[in-house]
């Protein structure tokens, strides 16, 4: 459900990716249903990416590369490394969540990419 809402936010807000996910945050916070779910979001287009949370918060990294989760710290390490490549945004969390899931053994080695 958080997906379909943050399309509903992105139909209701074209090309504000920032206010979309602002109004998300609210929204989940607010929501009686979804205030009580324990949950990340990473949100990117081609010029910014945003961590949100259901406690309200809407995060955008100083380095243009975020990871939640259990092997995070070794996503973003990985992604670090991997951003002077000329792998597309894709390619580069695939294969940092990759070099992760090597690395910690609480993270998943699936991975789904929504694409919107």
């Amino acid at each position: 459900t958080l997906i379909e809402r943050l399309e509903a936010k992105l139909e209701q807000y074209p090309d504000q990716l920032a206010r979309a996910c602002v109004d998300l945050a609210k929204d989940w916070r607010t929501d009686r249903y979804l205030r009580k779910l324990e949950a990340m979001l990473l949100v990117a287009d081609k010029d910014s990416i945003f961590t949100v949370t259901g406690v309200g918060d809407v995060l955008e990294p100083e380095t243009g590369v975020a990871a939640i989760g259990s092997g995070g710290n070794y996503a973003l390490a990985a992604a670090l490394a991997l951003t002077d490549s000329t792998l597309s945004a894709e390619e580069v969390a695939r294969k940092a969540m990759g070099i992760a899931a090597r690395i910690c053994v609480y993270t998943n080695g699936e991975l789904t990419v929504e694409s919107l």
